[in-house]
């Protein structure tokens, strides 16, 4: 039998979402990393962006284990 929101696997959902933006979170935080150390000079916007996008991906795993990991299942 199908559930409210259709046949949706959870822990899957969950495991992908984290592991996606842990590694969009990985992903900036090394490029940061790499200007830093290089000494490359980038422009405001770019820091800018690449903080902000680690900032999100932090913020998008909390919310991809509160909402597939815990709001979506107790609604089921």
């Amino acid at each position: 039998m199908s559930g409210r929101y259709g046949d949706l696997d959870y822990p899957k959902l969950t495991k992908t979402s984290v592991a996606g933006f842990l590694a969009l979170f990985v992903l900036t935080a090394g490029i940061n990393a790499w200007l830093a150390i290089s000494g490359t000079a980038v422009p405001a916007w770019e820091e800018t962006l690449l903080v902000d996008v680690e900032i999100l991906s932090v913020l998008g795993i909390f919310l991809s284990v509160f909402v597939f990991g815990i709001a979506l299942p107790l609604t089921e």
